[in-house]
């Protein structure tokens, strides 16, 4: 009798936006039918329906006592590295005798920055009709979620990097739309500085939501305020061919062991400067305060505290 191979768990950030959240569950119902042997389900760790909890429910009812769970997120912070490891855990409590393996996150994959290149020509009006030449004047910011974790941030930076590698922009810069500097408008200030007079704001999000809408409202009220500049916003990666590929690439590696997760500035596990009081903190679920649309970026102390403290790094490795 063959065995079943593991069923596939895909765990979310959640939002409030109902939008963002339907196109998650989109996403997981569109890899269900791309793979009808596999059994599927998605989940998110906070803000919306459903919880990542029912989601194993739902495969454990469904027959499944392993699973592999990938993350759907493009960067490896507090969630992928505490809350979702964490959640797990407390399933397998909730349900003897289920097993799972943990994938890794997205990443700056060549895939994903193939889409991103796509969405900077969408918003060109070129549709990848535009020549080196034409992107010699053009220069990128690309905004990420933002972190308190230095070694999220510093994904982002490296995307930027490898986006802007061979493609003629003039350069990609980049900011945050939250918890971490440079916001949006001081982005493209430095653009600016940088000699920039044609800016393409692209978000480095997959799916629509508050935090992408935010980016959007940021770059128009900047560009009001700049009207010798040219800036356009590009949209979000979206529910791609190329993201459904690279999901199920998660996959396979999480079931094959080929994990290859970032320990080397990774602030659970390296004592980096400014953090050094995260090294070896146990794991707890916790709140992210900016998804919810009241925040403006920015904590009030008590959810500081919540988003600051309680990540492990002993897991995933």
């Amino acid at each position: 009798m063959t065995t079943p191979p593991p069923a596939l768990l895909i765990a979310g950030h959640g939002t409030r936006d109902e939008a963002g959240a339907e196109a998650f569950r989109d996403f997981v119902r569109e890899l269900g039918r791309r793979n009808p042997e596999l059994p599927v389900a998605g989940g998110f760790i906070e803000l919306s329906p459903p919880p990542l909890g029912d989601a194993v429910t739902e495969l454990v009812e469904r027959g499944v006592r392993r699973f592999a769970a990938v993350p759907l997120m493009l960067v490896s912070a507090g969630h992928a590295k505490g809350d979702i490891p964490a959640a797990l855990s407390r399933e397998k409590e909730r349900h003897p005798g289920i097993s799972y393996t943990y994938g890794r996150p997205l990443g700056p994959h060549p895939a994903l920055l193939a889409v991103l290149e796509r969405r900077l020509e969408e918003a060109l009006g070129g549709a990848g009709t535009r020549t080196p030449a034409d992107r010699a004047d053009v220069t990128v910011l690309l905004v990420g979620r933002g972190s308190t974790d230095p070694d999220a941030n510093a994904e982002v930076l490296k995307a930027a990097r490898l986006l802007w590698e061979g493609r003629g922009y003039a350069g990609v810069e980049t900011a945050f739309v939250s918890l971490a500097a440079p916001d949006v408008p001081s982005g493209l200030d430095r653009c600016v500085r940088l000699g920039a007079r044609r800016i393409v704001v692209l978000p480095y999000f997959l799916f629509t939501g508050i935090l992408p809408d935010r980016v959007r409202q940021q770059t128009e009220g900047w560009a009001a305020a700049h009207p010798e500049v040219e800036v356009r916003s590009a949209e979000v990666i979206g529910p791609e061919p190329e993201l459904l590929d690279l999901v199920m690439e998660r996959y396979r590696e999480a079931v094959r062991g080929d994990l290859r997760m970032n320990c080397d500035s990774c602030v659970y596990r390296i004592a980096l400067p400014g953090f050094e009081d995260k090294v070896g903190m146990p794991q707890q679920p916790h709140f992210h305060p900016d998804d919810d649309g009241h925040h403006d970026g920015h904590h009030d102390s008590q959810h500081h505290g919540q988003h600051s403290h309680g990540h492990s790094h002993t897991h995933a490795h």
